[in-house]
Formats: structure tokens, sequence, C-alpha cells
């Protein structure tokens, strides 16, 4: 791995504004780490992320093109021009003020499940350790490198598909198995090319 990626991907600054709010998240877990309901919130926030990487990226990031302006323009930020130019890093990584008050809400539904700060705290750092996967995986399918395992290009291998080949397929990045699970994963040669694929926003 050429060193020159990481050090783009750990220095982008939304990236960076989350490692450091990931830091007292996983020291604290850590700190109660000897009670295992810790590590189940933990695994459960991880659970969380992997399972809404594919519904939000299925049903709100392709959504009909909205008719408000305003929602237009976020919807076009968060997903519709990552379409239209993979490759910009500006596009690639989702934004604080979207991925920030999402995490809070997740962690307000848990803690009222479990009326625990601390159960919270660990669900919070899985979901954070898991955004971080997501995202370091979503940045190497988009920049010119080679995953080490065969698991790892073919999850690169179907996001590509996704954005050169059709929209509609392969909306996982970290996973396949939600998108086989809904029958979204598919033998890309039995798959038409979409005239949309890079602009989302004309749509039928």
């Amino acid at each position: 791995m050429n060193t020159k990626y990481v050090k783009e991907f750990v220095l982008y600054p939304d990236i960076m504004i989350m490692l450091v709010l990931f830091l007292p998240l996983i020291g604290y877990t850590f700190y109660h780490g000897l009670y295992f309901g810790t590590w189940i919130a933990f695994v459960i926030g991880m659970g969380t992320y992997a399972l809404s990487e594919y519904v939000i990226h299925r049903f709100l990031f392709h959504m009909k093109t909205p008719e408000s302006p305003f929602l237009l323009k976020m919807i076009k930020r968060l997903h519709f021009d990552h379409h239209a130019d993979p490759n910009d890093l500006k596009l690639l990584f989702l934004p604080i003020w979207f991925s920030l008050p999402g995490f809070s809400i997740f962690a307000l539904i848990f803690y009222l499940i479990t009326n625990s700060f601390q159960l919270m705290i660990a669900y919070l750092a899985g979901i954070v350790v898991y955004f971080l996967y997501y995202e370091w995986k979503h940045y190497i399918a988009h920049r010119p490198v080679q995953p080490r395992t065969a698991l790892g290009r073919n999850i690169k291998k179907a996001h590509l598909w996704h954005h050169f080949k059709n929209e509609n397929y392969w909306f996982g990045v970290t996973h396949t198995s939600v998108d086989k699970t809904f029958g979204t994963y598919k033998d890309q040669k039995s798959v038409e090319k979409s005239e949309t694929a890079k602009n989302l926003e004309n749509r039928n």
C-alpha cells in the first residue's frame, strides 16, 4: 500500500475530525472493557452501520430527485454529484454535518432502549469504527489501489459496477450480504448499462 494514500485518507478534514472524536469513545469503551455487555453494544453498533450503509445508500442517496431546491442541493452534495464525478476527493467522503447528527440519533435511541450511558458510548464507538472502515473501503474503491484479498477486490469491482454499469445494483461498499439478500447483487454481464449511472438527477 502506497503511504501517500493512507496520508491522503487520514489527513482529510472530515476523517481527521471523526478520528479525534473516536479516540475518547474507544478509550471509554476499553475502560469498561471487563464488562461483557460493553462489547456486545460495540458489536451492535458496528452491525447498525453495516446495515444502514445499504439502507441509506439505496433509499436515501438514490431517492427520486427532490423538487425542493434545498433538498436537491443537499442530496447532490451527499451523493448525486459523487456519481457525476466519482473520483473527486471532496465528494468521496460523507460530510460531518450529515454523519454526526445521524450517529447522535442512533445513540439516543440506543440509550432510550438500554438506559445506560456506558453501553451507549460503546455502541457509538462501534458505529464510528465501522464508519471509518466504510470510508476507507469507499476511498480505496475510487483510488488506483488493488485490495490484497479476493474479497476486497470483488467488493471494489461491485462498487465500480454501481458507478459505471448500473446505479440500481451493488449498493454495498464494505460487504455484499444485504445486496444478495434483497436481489440487488447481480452478475454484471446480465445487467444492462444504465444511461443515468453518472447522472442520478435526470432519472425518470
